[in-house]
């Protein structure tokens, strides 16, 4: 574990510490053990800090994120991905119990899983997959309008409560696939979506789901409002 300095820097290693035990066994239990295990953790001192560690850009792209995973280098060919660590923003260190153990098993879905990751993937999959691994488990969501498309990356990219609910819809998706069709089949959407040499969402729909795009969208607001 890295501390960068900080008055709650500490503080976040000292919960990573007391949590990360559990966030492995979830991962675990869904992705498998074939997975790195020399964990890097990163806990900033200032935000200016995070958002250099988490790959900079403007500001407002990170106002909302209290953690990521990133790496220095991925060769998804190889399974392989290098220089891998989960940065904390300083704020981490004032979250709930509940909501710092999501973000810190969300994320380190994303570190066990980034050598088998395409650079390319589907964003919304990934994240949406992630928050299943992270968040317990729990009934179908009450949702009083059902969503009248699939997840997009686009619903993702700017701060704000829409990229909330996104990240909402997306993790309904994937809690959609677990519950009707298994956890595997979940997995192996991820891998054929997402890995090395992958599909097109709607090819990986159909080999792994065995419908189209228009009848996976139907059967998820089906269980969504049933």
């Amino acid at each position: 574990m890295t501390d960068l300095g900080g008055p709650r820097s500490q503080r976040v290693l000292d919960r990573v510490a007391a949590d990360i035990g559990a966030a492995v066994d979830a991962v675990d239990v869904f992705w498998g053990t074939e997975w790195p295990r020399d964990i890097d953790v990163v806990a900033t001192g200032t935000q200016p800090q995070f958002e250099a560690q988490a790959g900079g850009g403007p500001a407002a792209q990170w106002a909302d994120i209290a953690a990521i995973a990133v790496a220095d280098h991925v060769d998804p060919a190889r399974r392989t991905a290098t220089g891998q660590r989960i940065v904390f923003a300083p704020g981490a260190a004032g979250m709930s119990e509940r909501a710092f153990r999501i973000v810190l098993t969300h994320e380190l879905f994303h570190y066990a899983a980034r050598g088998q990751t395409a650079v390319d993937a589907p964003r919304w999959l990934t994240e949406g997959v992630a928050d299943y691994v992270a968040r317990p488990r729990t009934p179908r969501p009450e949702v009083a309008t059902p969503p009248t498309s699939l997840p997009s990356d686009a619903e993702l990219a700017d701060p704000g409560p829409q990229r909330s609910q996104a990240y909402d819809r997306a993790w309904w998706f994937a809690l959609f696939v677990a519950d009707t069709r298994g956890s595997p089949a979940l997995r192996a959407l991820y891998q054929q979506a997402c890995g090395d040499g992958h599909t097109d969402f709607p090819a990986a729909v159909h080999d792994v789901l065995g419908t189209d795009t228009a009848g996976i969208l139907a059967d998820w607001q089906r269980w969504l409002t049933r």
